[in-house]
């Protein structure tokens, strides 16, 4: 749990993240971690990105009225205390999420993976699937230069990447949004102890001397490895020896990885220890994972995060607000008053766990601001009308500073035609990346 605005003694020990806490030596009439901010950085854009599928209720999120006096709709009402730093984004199409002729019905199976890379992907239960290099990994090839990881991918349901999910499409498309390349489909990890793990290594703990400790011993087993690797270069063939190359180019990855942390091991952090698992109640794990990822942009370890909240034909439940019946499901609710009103509990409850993170974000400092004044947060679903697995008119937000670039809070109405993968181009240049092409994008759109 990150702490914010409290003077409190040295020796105090937090629960939070499923662990012990205990704070390092603070001023106590500053706010908690603020000598983390102060190595932050200034002006140091990152890029959110929380999603959630199945789409939003009819009539729901939309507003009338555009503008900066745009009224709180049902799903937007969890977030009114982030009016000013919201832009509610509507009208927006993926076109290339639509079925094409001959194409199995499965329209889940192509949502997910048209969402973040802007392609149609191919329809197949087997293990050609392809769509495109997605949005948050353009970012990362760009912001993730200067840091440990070059990004982040989470989610609340386990990984499942074998067998078919949806008609005619391999699980692999409903399971992640987040492809490397265009055969590369990335996990997303819902276990906050092997993404701590992940983050600070499998020490136990954020403890810099135990951290720097296991990774010089991790970077001489793999000096050793190198060297063996490069002894086997000289005496194999010539596809085997591209194979090595590939190798050693992964190894030196790694030990770019390692750099970066022993660099940033002496940012003073929160000493947290490792969190047990996964959380007993869906909200508790929702928001240890939004922990997490806060503590991955204080820590400066990642610039790119990528949270799925809820994935394409998720199943769940939602009897914290009351409903029985599955997501997925009631998703499908045939014009039913009732289905489509339980369907608003699910997605209000969804904008009342983002509006957590955003508060979170808010109260860390960062520079001469917060982190919401950094970061930039896209959330949103990739169906319109979930009845009809419809990719149009997309219920999206885009939060926070994104380090100044983005505008004051309002309602922006975009006209018909307007399409994902131009947003995204605008993203990118708010980011500072200079990217300026995303799946099957023409151009960008203003906001």
């Amino acid at each position: 749990m990150i702490i914010d605005k409290m003077a409190i003694p040295r020796r105090t020990v937090l629960r939070g993240l499923g662990a012990a806490i205990a704070l390092p030596f603070l001023d106590s009439m500053l706010p908690a971690f603020t000598s983390v901010a102060r190595t932050a950085g200034r002006g140091t854009p990152r890029l959110s990105i929380v999603y959630t599928g199945n789409g939003a209720a009819l009539g729901h999120f939309a507003p009338k009225v555009e503008g900066a006096a745009y009224e709180m709709t049902p799903i937007l009402q969890p977030l009114a205390a982030f009016r000013d730093r919201m832009l509610v984004l509507t009208g927006i199409d993926n076109s290339v999420a639509m079925a094409r002729e001959g194409e199995p019905r499965g329209g889940h199976g192509r949502v997910a993976p048209a969402f973040l890379s802007g392609v149609h992907a191919r329809p197949t239960i087997g293990a050609d699937f392809q769509a495109g290099v997605s949005l948050d990994q353009i970012a990362a090839g760009h912001l993730g230069r200067e840091t440990q990881l070059a990004s982040l991918e989470l989610a609340t349901d386990a990984p499942e990447f074998g067998g078919t999910c949806d008609t005619g499409f391999s699980c692999v498309y409903t399971n992640t949004i987040c492809w490397r390349t265009a055969t590369e489909p990335l996990p997303m990890e819902n276990n906050p102890r092997i993404l701590f793990e992940r983050m600070f290594g499998d020490s136990g703990s954020t403890n810099p001397a135990a951290r720097v400790a296991r990774l010089r011993e991790r970077a001489s087993v793999l000096d050793a490895i190198t060297d063996r690797a490069r002894s086997l270069s000289a005496s194999v063939g010539s596809a085997d020896r591209s194979k090595l190359d590939a190798y050693l180019e992964s190894i030196r990855e790694v030990e770019r990885g390692i750099q970066k942390a022993e660099e940033q091991s002496s940012r003073e952090l929160p000493l947290i220890e490792q969190p047990a698992g996964v959380p007993e109640t869906f909200e508790a794990h929702v928001k240890m994972l939004f922990d997490l990822q806060i503590l991955s942009f204080q820590a400066d370890l990642t610039r790119v995060a990528t949270f799925m909240l809820a994935r394409e034909l998720s199943g769940r439940a939602y009897r914290e607000v009351g409903v029985s019946e599955g997501f997925h499901a009631i998703s499908h609710h045939g014009n039913n008053p009732e289905k489509i009103t339980a369907m608003g509990k699910i997605n209000v409850y969804h904008a009342t766990l983002v509006a957590y993170y955003l508060e979170k974000l808010r109260s860390v400092q960062d520079g001469d601001g917060s982190l919401l004044d950094q970061v930039m947060v896209f959330f949103g679903s990739g169906m319109g009308n979930s009845n009809e697995h419809d990719p149009h008119d997309l219920p999206l937000i885009l939060a926070g500073g994104a380090a100044g670039t983005l505008p004051k809070g309002r309602h922006v109405r975009f006209k018909k035609g307007s399409e994902l993968p131009n947003l995204y181009v605008t993203m990118l240049e708010k980011l500072g990346v200079p990217e300026r092409a995303v799946g099957d994008s023409t151009g960008s759109l203003a906001i």
